[in-house]
Formats: structure tokens, C-alpha cells, sequence
């Protein structure tokens, strides 16, 4: 298969969608890797290290018109658009339950659009869980630099210090961004809450955070006094494939203490604060009734070598599988994959997406035959 690697133009992305050491594991396997120059300069891998496995360095037009499967990290902005059409497979972070825009632009080109955020294994997320462990643990970095008072914030240290109690950190979500947003906030000495709406999921967290964190049943009400009480809330929802429920409401943000932060990690898929909307790497954060609202939309992109070395660890098996057999041939010997594939022949397969947007809904057997799947 010809599998070509294009580069981000998204501001402030610099992570590329496949290390030299995957490339070299594909070109092994019989196939041909094209990457578009320039491509994986921004996570420390210049063009040099793909050529020296056997990768062709390329202008853009030659992936894009050239390649049978293009590998991206985010979802095609404006300007890539024209570039997508029918025989085309895309494998990238698509977040498209919160972009209608970009969804229409999908079906109507005829191309096949897999999402990273929706293969699914049991109730676990594999190719989005790296980013989420990166967003995480980047959530309460950001949130405790935003606390500085040059910063705008309200001049508190989150760890304290001695005869000085610590900050407190709200974490909305006990999955793998509550998990990592935590770990990160107890090593910075803070006083951490989540709040999580499964019993077994606050037992697990109990378990492997050592009851170092205060655990408590997420509800309408437990959100509001934990958020008022809070110097720094993590928004860590993810309903997987759609738009991310508003938990914390407006009301809820005017009363917390001037000063205090917010972090929506969920902003990809719209965000779980109804005052969020999306910002970037180079104008972070904005001010809602006195609160710091930090709600990058590509957050791992601030530390694309670590990132992107985690992405290709995690896709590079099923990058293989679609190579090797085609598109078809790994959806039916894969449910998990079968699941990320959102977009195909004009029809969009996944529901959540659908009901985002009210649009029609095509189960993917009815597009790929029962036989094959």
C-alpha cells in the first residue's frame, strides 16, 4: 500500500503521525512510505532520519494524490479540504461530533475517515488514551502556571508550603485524563477531588492513587460546591465520539474565587464548561466572571516528541493491519477497528456523530457487506 504522511498545518501542531522507527516497520512489511518534507521536523525528527529508512520525502500534493492511505495527527482544517476525495483513506483524530462543518466535507468528498478516538477495545480507548495521558498530566502543569499572579491568576502556589495549606484541584472525570491530571496535582503537593459517577471506576482510582485523593459520586449539585471551592477545576468528561456533555454551567463559574483557573481538556470534542471554546498554544487562555479559561484544543501538541513517539506506539499496529489487508479486510477481522471508521462511501457510520448534528445515520454493515464484517 502507498502510505503517505502529511504534515500539520493546524497553528501550533508540531507532532506527525508516524516516527521514522514506525515507517521503517511499514516499509519492512512491503509497503511504500511517502512524507511529506518537513513533516516530523517539529518533534525532533528531521527529513534525513525517514530517508535513512527508506521513506520518500515528498512535496504535499504527491501524499495527498499519491497515496492510497494518508496518516495524520489532527482533523483536516479548511485549507486541506480540497484534498480529500474518493480511494482515499484518512487516519487521524477527527473530534467530528463537534464540527459539522467538517463532517459534511467528509461525506460529500467520498472519502474514508477513520478516527483514532473511536476504535474501541471493550469499554477502553487505545489510540486516544496516550493523548489523554499527555493532556492530563499537561492539564495540571498549565493550570498551576496560570495560578501565578503575573499570569493573571489569583498568586497561589499549589503545593503550599509548610504552615501554608495547598491549592485545591477539582477534577471533573476519573478516566484517563482524571487519572493523569491527578497523578500530576498530588505531585505537586496539592489537595486533589474527583469527582466520578462510577462506583467501580472511584474504587480503582482508590486503589492505585493509594486514598490519596478525595473521591466523590459526580452530580449536579456535588459539582457545584466542589467547583465553588476550588482554585483549579479539570474538565476530564469524554463521552467517546460525541460532543462532551456542559457539566459545569455558567452559573457555576461565577461563583468560584477571582483568580481561579479552568481547564477543559474535553474542548476537543466542545467542551465540558459552558463557557469554553477553543484556543490555541499561542493565546491559551481568556477570563469568564474573573475565572481563567485554559481550553487549547491540540494540548499534546506542546510536547510533540514525547507525543508523538506515545501516538505511534499506540497506532502503528493498526496502521499495519489496514495496510496489509485493506480497509475491508481489517474492519472485518477487527470489531475494534471496525469502530473508528466513521465516514465511508458517502455515509457517515458512526451514531454519536449523527445525533450530534442530526444527520443521517448508516450502520457500517449496511455499507461494508455482513459477510465481511
Amino acid at each position: 500500500m502507498k502510505i503517505g504522511v502529511a504534515k500539520e498545518i493546524k497553528p501550533d501542531e508540531y507532532r506527525v503521525a508516524l516516527t521514522p522507527a514506525g515507517a521503517l516497520e511499514l516499509i519492512n512489511r512491503g509497503h511504500d512510505v511517502a512524507v511529506e518534507r518537513g513533516a516530523g521536523a517539529g518533534s525532533a525528527f528531521p527529513d534525513g532520519d525517514y530517508e535513512r529508512v527508506g521513506a520518500r520525502i515528498v512535496p504535499v500534493d504527491e501524499v495527498w494524490e499519491g497515496s492510497d492511505l494518508v496518516l495524520k495527527v489532527k482533523e483536516p482544517i479548511e485549507p486541506e479540504y480540497r484534498r480529500l476525495r474518493e480511494g482515499l483513506i484518512l487516519f487521524t483524530y477527527l473530534h467530528i461530533a463537534a464540527d459539522e462543518p467538517l463532517t459534511r466535507v467528509l461525506i460529500d468528498s467520498g472519502i474514508t475517515a477513520v478516527a483514532y478516538e473511536t476504535v474501541e477495545v471493550g469499554r477502553t480507548l487505545p489510540l486516544l488514551a496516550p493523548m489523554s495521558e499527555v493532556a492530563g498530566r499537561l492539564a495540571s502543569q498549565a493550570g498551576a502556571y496560570f495560578l501565578e499572579k503575573p499570569m493573571g491568576g489569583r498568586g497561589l502556589l499549589l503545593g503550599g508550603v509548610p504552615g501554608v495549606a495547598p491549592g485545591k484541584v477539582v477534577i471533573v472525570g476519573g478516566g484517563v485524563v482524571g487519572y493523569n491530571a491527578a497523578v500530576i496535582a498530588l505531585g505537586l503537593g496539592a489537595h486533589v477531588t474527583i469527582l466520578e459517577r462510577s462506583i467501580d471506576r472511584m474504587r480503582h482510582l482508590e486503589e492505585v492513587l493509594s486514598g490519596r485523593v478525595t473521591l466523590l459520586m459526580s452530580s449536579s449539585l456535588q459539582v457545584a460546591a466542589s467547583v465553588e471551592d476550588a482554585d483549579l477545576v479539570v474538565g476530564a468528561v469524554l463521552i467517546p465520539g460525541a460532543v462532551a456533555p456542559k457539566l459545569v454551567t455558567r452559573e457555576m463559574i461565577a461563583t468560584m474565587k477571582d483568580g481561579a483557573v479552568v481547564v477543559d481538556v474535553a474542548i476537543d470534542q466542545g467542551g465540558c464548561f459552558e463557557t469554553s471554546h477553543a484556543t490555541t498554544h499561542a493565546d491559551p487562555v481568556y477570563v469568564v466572571d474573573g475565572v481563567t479559561h485554559y481550553c487549547v484544543a491540540n494540548m499534546p501538541g506542546a510536547v510533540p516528541i514525547t507525543s508523538t513517539k506515545a501516538l505511534t506506539n499506540a497506532t502503528l499496529p493498526y496502521v499495519e493491519a489496514i495496510a496489509d489487508h485493506g480497509l475491508r479486510a481489517a474492519v472485518a477481522a477487527d470489531p475494534a477497528l471496525a469502530k473508528g471508521v466513521n465516514v465511508i462511501d458517502g455515509k457517515l457510520t458512526y451514531e454519536a456523530v449523527a445525533e450530534a448534528h442530526g444527520l443521517d445515520y448508516t450502520p457500517l454493515v449496511d455499507v461494508v457487506p455482513l459477510s465481511a464484517v
